[in-house]
């Protein structure tokens, strides 16, 4: 809000030099100070001298017009003492209010104020001099300029998602073209599938990211921590990668201390952290080049590296590198891609495990290191133990399934799917024809949405368990709906399973064929 001219306050100031009106300046919270009709400084509160970083002598030609050290317009560009507002109002005669200044200290750092400087005068309406009040609004223009940062970093992540998004489906539409003009050519057939898998398949990959992210920031992710040996995850990590890092024709190199190092972890996501990284690398390291994977264990830390002689990180962005949105723009990366999400992923996964993560880089051109330092686990205990890859093997029994989709072209291809497998199904496309259709039709297993049109998956899955022999149907939540509140309701009304799309087909197979020891 503008500050009142101060012509009636000068007036009953006579001229700046009534007792109150100092006393005034000297308790109002905010920097004050008056320089007579010459632009000498005649007076100035505490607070002025905290903005300026210096006590400028009153009355002195050498402090004109403002006590600051240096200041400058809000374009950058140096100002003047005898341009400041101060001056400007004692050479027009008018006041200058809500003007923008940034005042520089002596010890360099900078704040920005509002100056409301307007004339004073005497009893006779004779300039004597003016007052400046100065409004601190640092805080406030760092507020905004961080806003406007955040806006552009989310509007340009937006555009990135868009582009990384439709990138797998043209390779996905050309593999359908193929496989429909090439229908007697098995590899050209082949060659489409395995194409248009890999790329579903990163898809998936950067939709879990991106779920994942609004876990970790509202406190909803659970790790399943076991005692495991470190180098689970890490094999787990390569193995992910390796078909990138090789495709780059990088040489990669991996060392490993000679005795397990023993960690509380959660395998599944600390090989998620460490393929992040490796990836990195191999996305933004030139084809030909070095990737170099390091695990040694320092005292009570095991230490991770990824390192690279890569594109390099600007110095002046490793401290925000892990930040949501960031991006290091450059030719190579517009072109691999990169939403600037994976790493503050990254940061979010080490610290759930009690650990940190940091970077190193001299710059453009000269690589980066990115060390992951996890706490080891002292606690003597059994090693959890995983296999590497699980078969899947064709159910050994088939059944009569229930799919429920009100995406007709989901519904139909699953239904399909199935049968290829072996099994005897119907479709619902919505959840009263769920429930009619399992009346009729007496499933052994429901594939049951539950975002459905009439009647949700939850309260068909409901009525359908109310039906004669309904406790012994197997219900499984198909659903692009994967939080843990999620699961926790799709149980409470009966789901025996929940299952988040786009689902493999071998993880569903796996299921099906388990599912001769499921209790009935």
């Amino acid at each position: 809000m503008p500050l009142p001219e101060n012509r009636l306050l000068a007036a009953s100031a006579r001229g700046g030099n009534d007792p109150q009106f100092r006393r005034l300046l000297e308790v109002i919270p905010l920097a004050a100070y008056t320089c007579d009709a010459e632009g000498l400084i005649t007076f100035f509160n505490e607070l002025a001298a905290a903005a300026w970083g210096r006590e400028p002598k009153l009355n002195d030609p050498a402090d004109h017009f403002c006590g600051s050290f240096r200041l400058f317009s809000t374009d950058g560009s140096l100002m003047p003492h005898n341009e400041c507002w101060m001056a400007m109002a004692l050479q027009k005669n008018q006041g200058f209010n809500e003007r923008e200044v940034v005042v520089e200290r002596p010890d360099g750092t900078q704040c920005t104020v509002l100056a409301y400087a307007n004339p004073i005068y005497d009893e006779s309406d004779r300039l004597i001099g003016a007052v400046n009040i100065l409004v601190d609004i640092t805080d406030r223009k760092r507020a905004e300029a961080a806003e406007r940062d955040a806006s552009r970093r989310k509007s340009e992540f937006l555009a990135i998602l868009a582009h990384e998004l439709r990138n797998p489906l043209a390779p996905i539409r050309n593999g359908l073209q193929i496989m429909r003009l090439a229908e007697d050519d098995k590899a050209a057939g082949a060659m489409a599938r395995a194409m248009m898998e890999r790329q579903l398949g990163q898809m998936a990959r950067l939709i879990d990211d991106l779920l994942d992210l609004s876990r970790i920031a509202n406190g909803k992710i659970e790790l399943r921590k076991q005692r495991i040996d470190l180098m689970s995850a890490v094999q787990d990590a390569v193995e992910t990668s390796g078909q990138l890092i090789e495709a780059a024709g990088h040489e990669f190199t991996v060392s490993v201390p000679p005795r397990p190092v023993y960690v509380e972890a959660d395998r599944t996501r600390l090989a998620q952290v460490f393929a992040n990284l490796l990836n990195n690398s191999a996305k933004f390291t030139p084809h030909g080049g070095h990737v170099r994977l390091a695990v040694e264990q320092q005292g009570s830390d095991v230490v991770v590296k990824v390192c690279d002689n890569g594109v390099g990180i600007p110095v002046d962005m490793l401290s925000t590198i892990f930040d949501m949105f960031t991006q290091v723009d450059h030719s190579l990366e517009r072109s691999q891609g990169g939403l600037g999400i994976g790493l503050n992923l990254v940061r979010g996964l080490v610290e759930m495990h009690g650990g940190r993560v940091e970077v190193n880089s001299d710059g453009p051109g000269t690589g980066s290191e990115f060390v992951v330092r996890l706490p080891v686990s002292l606690t003597p205990g059994r090693e959890h133990r995983q296999d590497g890859k699980d078969g899947c093997s064709r159910c050994p029994s088939s059944y009569r399934i229930l799919v429920v989709d009100d995406n007709r072209d989901s519904a139909d291809s699953l239904s399909m799917l199935l049968e290829l497998m072996g099994h005897d199904t119907r479709t619902a496309y919505d959840g009263f024809e769920a429930v009619t259709t399992a009346t009729a039709f007496r499933p052994e297993v429901v594939l049951l949405d539950i975002g459905l049109p009439k009647l949700n998956g939850y309260d068909a899955c409901r009525r359908i368990r109310e039906q004669p022999r309904g406790e012994a149907v197997v219900i499984i939540a198909l659903t692009g709906w994967g939080q843990d509140e999620d699961k926790c309701r799709s149980k409470e009304a009966g789901f025996n399973f929940h299952m988040v799309k786009p689902v493999d087909p071998a993880a569903l197979e796996k299921l099906l064929a388990g599912l001769l020891m499921f209790p009935s």
